[in-house]
């Protein structure tokens, strides 16, 4: 059913539009020019393409992206080939090619990039499942326990906690987490609220594992998440390999890469010299013309196969190396989807750990399953769901996760870490009532931590009720949006200028005075919305701001958020109507993660006539009543 709606989706919305509705719309790129070309790591050619004229426009492309990269030149022989874009700044674009080479039509007048569908993750999820299905042996055994029809085991723990110098960091909650580990046969879930170090607590079991096991298989639905645990596996010390497509990694991990340990490998120079010598033979060969004589068509065809033997070679010692590369690693990194590649398939792993599992579809949680004897996931499943663009899909069930599903049947086998390092206790005191039944508690180091203004309260509520603040929508975009939120949320923040200061010789604009030299700096900031036009709106207008434009400011939608952190942070709801509709808002799990977000200050600004009829919200304006200050967007308007 996903399948399906992303497909129609994707033909319905992209493929229908014409050339030029595309490239307004931001799905293609034409026409474009390539300014440069070479090989990235792991010698994968690459173009970097410019718009003809360099005419800036919103695009759909991003990074990691797939495409289509082609010639509109007719009578060219095969005129297109597909690739993933790298990176993309203002009106340039890197795109990493499948292939060997750069095609030879890349200097001609007349190329265009669009944005391709990818059905590789659907297909990987199908084969996953069918091999679940037919599981034999330990892997039969895992799949009963995953569906609920047999009780996952634990051992004796005692004698299996030998000490490491980074258990002694960790608090209670932590390490009983390490302890379930230790003692899971099977299967440990590990409930990881916002602030409660579930990264910490991950390396620090992964390294425990190391010392037991050869090789843990880490993975999570989404490439940031894996980077992030990459990063910090390796600082640690731990033999890292981060395998996937390059143009998805961060560019600060290229050295932990798959591709780059194989290039750096003693042999690899072989390889290249390999590959040189049948591209020039080949190239030769191309040389002959129709008109050859009986001679010269036999020489074309021994160069022709001279060359395939070469490359066949070449690809024989790249994957030994390859094998050699994945074997000395201690841990390898990859996506969900990820590990479905054809060089994982034959490699099996005792331990798998899934970061974020609360966030990633059940049927990618079986492709990695397939390479592992059992499964230690970690996650919250009161944080951002799984992505499903299907509402029948979605009606049967396909957002629900497997931590979801299994968290509160075995209870034995999960644990929740409970002392939490981000934020204020007022800051989290409506989340932890609401979506954790009151267990969390705020560690001494930031119990009470706070702006420096003295009467400053952490949480408040700015009510645009009355004050004519109506939503709009953008019919392009179908996103909706406030433009007197924005205001307002400009006026609270200038309404601070006299509170902070920049540096000594104050903000632009401003006289410089003896004053501002003694006052703290700004805190840093986050502007977040769950509406992606609100975002777009709020980055262009802090752009022209005198002041907002010198803050260390952050602007996104909160699932761009999520895994973030800022002093400051200030959400602004949108929704304002007279009927009462708050469509996107119902999400209470996306609401929990912009909460939470914050160390020192939490600001929601909205309307409570609209939003406070919602029994989620209804709550929340109690709580802030309560806990923190409830103030009219009209006491900030008059002062302006």
């Amino acid at each position: 059913m996903e399948l399906d709606a992303d497909r129609k989706r994707f033909r319905g919305e992209i493929q229908a539009l014409s050339l030029k509705e595309r490239v307004r719309r931001g799905f293609t790129w034409s026409p474009v020019q390539v300014i440069k070309t070479g090989f990235m790591v792991g010698e994968r050619p690459f173009v970097v393409l410019e718009r003809a004229g360099g005419r800036r426009r919103d695009s759909s492309l991003k990074s990691g992206s797939p495409v289509r990269y082609y010639t509109t030149v007719a009578g060219v022989e095969r005129p297109e080939v597909s690739g993933v874009v790298h990176w993309i700044k203002d009106t340039q674009m890197q795109v990493v090619l499948s292939g060997r080479q750069v095609p030879s039509w890349s200097d001609i007048v007349g190329q265009a990039v669009d944005l391709e569908f990818d059905e590789n993750s659907y297909k990987e999820m199908r084969v996953a499942l069918e091999r679940a299905k037919h599981s034999k042996g330990r892997h039969k055994a895992l799949t009963y326990i995953l569906t609920g029809e047999q009780y996952p085991a634990l051992r004796p723990t005692e004698r299996l906690l030998t000490p490491l110098s980074e258990v002694g960091k960790l608090n209670t909650s932590q390490r009983d987490a390490l302890k379930l580990i230790a003692a899971a046969e099977d299967l440990a879930i590990i409930h990881g609220p916002p602030g409660t170090g579930k990264t910490t607590t991950l390396v620090s079991a992964i390294q425990r594992i190391c010392e037991k096991e050869h090789q843990v298989l880490v993975c999570a639905p989404s490439n940031t998440a894996v980077d992030l645990l990459a990063e910090r596996l390796h600082q640690v010390g731990l033999r890292v390999v981060r395998t996937g497509h390059i143009s998805r990694v961060n560019e600060d991990l290229l050295d932990l890469t798959l591709d780059q340990q194989v290039n750096e490998h003693p042999e690899h120079k072989q390889i290249k010299k390999i590959k040189i010598e049948a591209a020039e033979i080949r190239k030769q060969a191309s040389t002959y013309k129709r008109s050859f004589t009986r001679n010269d068509r036999k020489e074309r065809s021994h160069a022709y196969k001279q060359a395939g033997e070469l490359d066949g070679w070449a690809r024989t010692l790249e994957q030994r190396i390859l094998g050699e590369v994945l074997d000395a690693a201690q841990v390898v990194c990859c996506t969900l989807t990820g590990a479905g590649a054809s060089f994982m398939r034959d490699r099996t792993f005792t331990t798998l750990v899934v970061d974020e599992a609360a966030q990633a579809l059940e049927p990618a949680m079986w492709i990695p399953l397939q390479r592992s004897r059992r499964l230690i996931m970690a996650g919250d499943p009161f944080q951002l769901p799984p992505t499903v663009k299907s509402n029948e899909a979605q009606r049967a069930g396909l957002n629900i996760t497997m931590m979801e599903r299994l968290l509160p049947v075995y209870e034995q086998a999960s644990t929740l870490l409970s002392i939490q390092y981000r934020m204020h206790a007022a800051i989290m005191g409506f989340s932890n009532e609401y979506f954790y039944g009151g267990k969390l508690v705020a560690h001494e180091s930031n119990k009470a931590r706070g702006l420096a203004i003295e009467g400053e309260t952490a949480v408040r509520f700015l009510d645009t009720a009355g004050a004519g603040f109506e939503e709009k929508k953008n019919p392009e975009t179908n996103s909706r949006f406030n433009s007197d939120e924005y205001l307002l949320l400009v006026t609270y923040l200038y309404s601070y200028r006299h509170q902070f200061t920049l540096a000594e010789e104050g903000v632009k604009g401003d006289e410089p005075s003896e004053k501002t030299v003694a006052l703290p700096p700004w805190p840093s900031i986050a502007l977040i919305s769950p509406y992606r036009e609100q975002v777009e709106q709020m980055r262009n207008e802090i752009k022209e701001d005198p002041l907002l434009s010198q803050l260390d400011i952050v602007v996104h939608t909160i699932d761009g958020f999520q895994g973030q952190e800022r002093d400051w942070v200030i959400l602004s709801l949108v929704r304002s109507n007279a009927n009462g509709e708050i469509g996107f808002l119902k999400d209470y799990r996306r609401m929990n993660v912009a909460m939470t977000r914050a160390r020192k200050q939490l600001v929601v600004i909205g309307d409570s006539a609209t939003i406070g009829g919602d029994p989620f919200y209804g709550a929340f304006l109690d709580y802030v009543e309560a806990n923190g200050h409830y103030a009219s967007a009209f006491e900030y308007m008059q002062s302006t």
